[in-house]
Formats: C-alpha cells, sequence, structure tokens
C-alpha cells in the first residue's frame, strides 16, 4: 500500500507559508517554491520534518530537499491539497536568468544582468557577421574576376535579397535588446519587443541619417527633438528596465479584471514616452561619449592602448567582470558595424593555447597531461576556463604572468594596424570567420595570432614550466574493489565539495564526484553500473538506478537544468527498465546548458552512503565513459565506523 504523505505536505506547505507561495514544481530532488517573502521562512523548522534532509535558496526558488523517488510523492501529495499553485512535472516559471544574488557584490549583480541580457542575441549577431563576411568575399571586385564579371553584374534585386540577411539585426538591433532585458527583469518578451519596434519606427526619422544630415528631427512641441534609436544600445538597456519594472508594478496594483488590457496599454505608452521626451536623447549622448572613450583608447599612439587592454582582459575574466564588454562591443558594432575591441581581446585565447601546449611537451606526470590536453581541446573553440583554472592560476601564477604579457604584446599590434572584426561571440579558431570581410584584416590576423601562440609557447618553456610537472607520478595505492560505479561520460573529474550547488556540494544528497563535459557537442550519458531505473526524469536531466548489490546511484546532469524542460536533452530509456552497464541512458547538449547561463557539470551521487564504510574516487583526473569512477566498501560487522571518504 503505497504511503501517505498528505502529512508532510500540509506542513511543509504551513511552513512555506500559503499566502506566500506563488507556485511550486519539483526537479528530482527537490520541491522547488517561488515565494514572495523568503525572509519569513524558518528553515530550521522545515529542515526537522521527517524525510527532509534540508532547504537553500537559490535560482529565485526557496528548495527543499527530499530525495530522489520520494519528491515525486511528496509533490503529489502538494497538488493535492489544491491550495498552493502546483506546476506539474514541469518548471514554467523561468528563473534561470536571476540567481540568488543576495551574496554578490553590486558589480557581480551587473555583470549577471549584462550577461543575462546579451548572451541570448549573441548568435544572431555572429551570424550577421558571417552573413557579412561571405557577402564581402563572394562580391569583391577580384574574386568576381576569377569568373569573368565585376560588381556591377550581380543583379540589383540580388543585392537586396542579400541586405535583408546582412541588415536586419543592426536595423531592429534596439528591439532585440529591449526584448531580452524584459524577459531578463521578468517583463512580458512581447512587450518588450513592441517598444523596441517603436523605438526604430521607419515612421521616426532615422538617427544615422539625421547624423548624416540627410534627414531632421521631428520638433516635438517646437523644442523637444524626436528621432529613432537606431544603433543605440544604451538607449534600448535604459527602455527595457523602464518598460519591465513599470509592467511589474501595473501587474501588482490594476485590478485583475483590467490587467490584461491596462497594463500593457500604460507600459507601452509611459515607455515610450519616456525614452522619446527627453531620456532616450541624453541616455544616447552618453553612450556616444562612452564609445568614443573606447576608440580612444584603442587609438593611442604606438599600440599602447592595444596592449592595456589585451594585457587587462585575461585579469578581467578572472575576476569575471569582462562580461561588461559585451556591452561595449555591442554598442561599438551598432554604430559603426565594426569591433576593434574583440580583436584585442581575442589574443588571450591564442596566448592560453601557447601555454598549454608548452606544458603538454614537458610534463611528463600522465595526470597533469590529460589535464593539459583538455584544456589545449576546449581553449580551441574559445572556452578558457579549463585553462585559466586548470593551468594560469593553479602553478604559481607564472603561466598566467605568459598569458597577460603576450596578449597585451598581440594587441598592441593589432591595435597599430587598426584590425577589426565585424561581430563577436567566436573565439580562436572559430574567430577567424569574424575577417574574412576584409583580406587585409584576415591576414594580419592570422599571422599575429599564431605568432601570439608561438611566443606563449617559447616564453612558458623558457620561464613558467613548474618543476612539480617534471617529475612521473608515483603509482597509486591499490583502490577499494568491494563495488565500483563507472563514468557515464568523458570529461575532468571534479570534486563534489567545489559544485556550484549547495545540496550536491554539502553532501546532503550522498557522497560522490562530479565530471566536467569533455566534449562540446551532443554528449551521450551511459549507465554507470548494471541496474534497474527507478528515475527517469522526464526532463532528461536526471537518472536514478538501484544495482543488484544495493547501490544506489543517481546521475545528475548540470545545476538547475530541471528549468529547461528538457530542451537539449533526449532519453532512451524508461522507469523501471532494467539496464547493463554501459547502456545509453540519453543524450544532452552542453552548449543548450550553457547558452542560458547554467552549469553542465554532472553528478553522479551514492544516494545510499551510509550503506558503505568507505567510497573513494579520484578528483582531477580525465577519465572515459566506462572507467572507474567511484570505489565502494561495504559496512561489515568489524567495520561498522562512521564513513570514511578519499
Amino acid at each position: 500500500m503505497a504511503k501517505d504523505y498528505s502529512k508532510l505536505a500540509q506542513q511543509i506547505v504551513d511552513l512555506v507559508g500559503v499566502d506566500n507561495i506563488e507556485s511550486v514544481t519539483h526537479c528530482q530532488t527537490r520541491l522547488r517554491f517561488v515565494v514572495k517573502n523568503r525572509k519569513q521562512i524558518d528553515d530550521k523548522k522545515i529542515e526537522n520534518l521527517d524525510l527532509v534532509k534540508g532547504v537553500f535558496f537559490g535560482s529565485g526558488q526557496y528548495q527543499v530537499i527530499i530525495g530522489t523517488g520520494l519528491v515525486n510523492d511528496v509533490y503529489a501529495a502538494i497538488d493535492k491539497l489544491g491550495t498552493v499553485n502546483a506546476i506539474y512535472g514541469k518548471d514554467d516559471v523561468d528563473t534561470t536568468e536571476n540567481d540568488d544574488n543576495s551574496n554578490k557584490t553590486k558589480l557581480q549583480r551587473f555583470m549577471a544582468m549584462l550577461s543575462g541580457i546579451f548572451i541570448p542575441i549573441i548568435p544572431v549577431i555572429a551570424a550577421t557577421g558571417l552573413f557579412l563576411g561571405l557577402q564581402s568575399a563572394f562580391t569583391n571586385a577580384q574574386v568576381l574576376k576569377l569568373f569573368g564579371a565585376v560588381p556591377s553584374d550581380i543583379p540589383a534585386n540580388v543585392n537586396t535579397v542579400i541586405s535583408v540577411l546582412t541588415g536586419t539585426v543592426f536595423s531592429f538591433l534596439p528591439a532585440l535588446i529591449v526584448w531580452s532585458t524584459f524577459r531578463y527583469f521578468k517583463g512580458t518578451p512581447i512587450i518588450g519587443i513592441v517598444i523596441g519596434l517603436m523605438l526604430v519606427s521607419p515612421n521616426l526619422p532615422n538617427a544615422y541619417d539625421v547624423a548624416g544630415g540627410s534627414a531632421k528631427a521631428i520638433m516635438l512641441f517646437g523644442h523637444i527633438p524626436v528621432i529613432g534609436s537606431q544603433g543605440s544600445v544604451l538607449t534600448a538597456l535604459v527602455a527595457g528596465f523602464i518598460g519591465a519594472k513599470m509592467e511589474n508594478y501595473f501587474h501588482k496594483h490594476v485590478p485583475n479584471v483590467l490587467d490584461q488590457i491596462i497594463t500593457p496599454f500604460l507600459t507601452m505608452l509611459l515607455t515610450f514616452g519616456i525614452m522619446i521626451l527627453g531620456v532616450g536623447p541624453i541616455v544616447h549622448w552618453i553612450e556616444n561619449l562612452m564609445v568614443a572613450g573606447v576608440e580612444g583608447v584603442i587609438g593611442l599612439p604606438f599600440g599602447i592602448g592595444g596592449f592595456l587592454i589585451g594585457a587587462a582582459y585575461p585579469l578581467m575574466v578572472l575576476v569575471g567582470i569582462h562580461q561588461m564588454m559585451i556591452a561595449i562591443e555591442t554598442s561599438l558594432l551598432a554604430a559603426t558595424h565594426l569591433n576593434p575591441l574583440i580583436v584585442l581581446e581575442a589574443m588571450y585565447g591564442f596566448a592560453n593555447v601557447g601555454v598549454a601546449l608548452a606544458m603538454i611537451m614537458r610534463t611528463k606526470s600522465k595526470k597533469a597531461k590529460a589535464t593539459f590536453v583538455g584544456a589545449f581541446s576546449s581553449q580551441l573553440f574559445g572556452v578558457s576556463e579549463p585553462t585559466l583554472f586548470g593551468i594560469l592560476i593553479r602553478y604559481n601564477f607564472r603561466p598566467l604572468i605568459v598569458t597577460v604579457l603576450t596578449s597585451g604584446f598581440s594587441a598592441a599590434i593589432l591595435s597599430i594596424f587598426k584590425v577589426a572584426a565585424n561581430s563577436y561571440g567566436l573565439a580562436v579558431v572559430p574567430s577567424y570567420l569574424m575577417y574574412i570581410y576584409n583580406a587585409r584584416d584576415l591576414i594580419i590576423y592570422t599571422i599575429v595570432s599564431l605568432l601570439t601562440v608561438v611566443i606563449a609557447f617559447v616564453t612558458t618553456n623558457m620561464f613558467a614550466i613548474p618543476k612539480e610537472i617534471l617529475v612521473a607520478d608515483t603509482k597509486d595505492k591499490d583502490p577499494v574493489q568491494d563495488n565500483t560505479v563507472y563514468a557515464p561520460i568523458d570529461g575532468q573529474t571534479v570534486d563534489l565539495k567545489t559544485v556550484n550547488d549547495p545540496v550536491f556540494s554539502s553532501k546532503m544528497m550522498g557522497e560522490g564526484i562530479a565530471i566536467k563535459p569533455k566534449a562540446t557537442g551532443k554528449i551521450n550519458i551511459y549507465a554507470p553500473q548494471s541496474g534497474k531505473l527507478n528515475v527517469v526524469a522526464e526532463t532528461g536531466h536526471a537518472y536514478g538506478l538501484t544495482t543488484d548489490s544495493g547501490i544506489e546511484i543517481l546521475v545528475h546532469i548540470g545545476i538547475d537544468t530541471v528549468s529547461l524542460n528538457g530542451k537539449g536533452f533526449t532519453t532512451a530509456v524508461k522507469m523501471n527498465q532494467e539496464v547493463a552497464k554501459g547502456d545509453l541512458l540519453g543524450t544532452f547538449d552542453p552548449k543548450v546548458i550553457q547558452d542560458k547561463g547554467l552549469d553542465d557539470t554532472v553528478m553522479v551521487i551514492i544516494t545510499n552512503s551510509k550503506d558503505y564504510f568507505r567510497i573513494e574516487s579520484e578528483p582531477d583526473e580525465t577519465i572515459s565513459s566506462g572507467s572507474a569512477l567511484i570505489a565502494l566498501q561495504q559496512q561489515t560487522e568489524t567495520s561498522k565506523t562512521p564513513l570514511a571518504t578519499q
């Protein structure tokens, strides 16, 4: 007979507060409440409830940890109560953009905001840059000459169609930014995009035409100049912020019967009025000063500005403030259709490639080489964190100094030659696509980037090779062999204590280890042991199985990935299915996870850890799927002492 969890459900709802709960959903391990006032909840009382393993507030949600399997039953009991808004089986409230900011500085919150707003529009800007590059390459007079043609031979209607591909994003960029800003601040995105389109309406004088003298501003009331906001990134950001805040205010104060009509009406009217009648022109003037300032630094004589930017960028990435550069780059692209800033920042990635390559060539440690190869491979495609944290700051900062100086030197050369990209969002190997629009810039960028790799490689060999990697590995002690759990994916093992989720890092769910995925495309998840599946998340982000010997294993893909509602995931198995070690469980796409600003780390947890005397795993190792990951020693009458982990 199924156990009744209605009492526990009622206790949890009462302690969180019926009137305090906006909605509740769940994932494979926890209940997730969206609450009005987190401070009114008594954490200790909830933690003392039977079956509750802990609580914490994160990703904009109050999360009550129940554990795999049981959480489904407790959630179903809450749903039956009918007293709160239960969202069954999925998280309809998009909270991925606004993580808990209570422990972040104002600067960190500002960086997170910029990242959350601009990351969704990076792909279309990068694609537009590629369109522009291909247009320049295939309509170039020298290229056409090879086919016996000249640019004037291209039909006007073909040029018109091409202009749709190359011009749409920049023509309506403010609309995209207002949309994304509304989305970030929990406004209604469709209202945001309409406000953005109003700012660039063809009925208003085009800002570029006014600046060029071919059009004049509309003088409203005879004194207020009104023009479109083409190319103004900061204006769009401010409009999105004001509009989203207004909409949220009206939702709370307009009667429900009128809310659907009055709130959008007032939001669009007041936001557009505020921006057109004074705030917009002032913000645009400030933005022009910022762009001029950045261009002034880049243009400092003898490459000084380029060196300063190129050398500072690795340090900005290290402390996490590099996201603000996206906003500046977007403004540059909107104003000039060129981006000289990313050219200087890009040298950081090439310097990292040289440093990592030198480490690979010199190390005698197999473990270290595996780490360096992983870092090198990911850096080739612009993912710098493995190199930054696994090499640059791990070995007395000497490799970091090499990267800083090499990046600065190369950026100085590029600034002297005034090289510029036509988009952003691409790094290291893919970055060359941003220069195919201009043969001169492509050649210079290629030469300097390769020179950067060589200089970093040589300099690292001379000054920054740590002594510890020049020593071969000593033979590891024999692992515990009673029971073994195998790796479900390829990647780099990570100490569970360091993952960015208190539930897993505190080992509330049990002992285990995490794996940072190695591949960049879709990744297969394989069964870590043979057994029966008792958890197969509908969203594809979690699997649980119990082996014949009684090991209870949870494989959890990413952190807070339940909010993706299955996007980027596929499942190949069903609940209660018997699987063998190495059977395919499903797939996931780490890019989809990362594009949402989420962590794609995979956790492998032994949820019945207390049944084992020892559980051993090894962090900081490169492993392949199917290789031994966790070793367990069972409790015996002579070994009933507290769990020991190594």
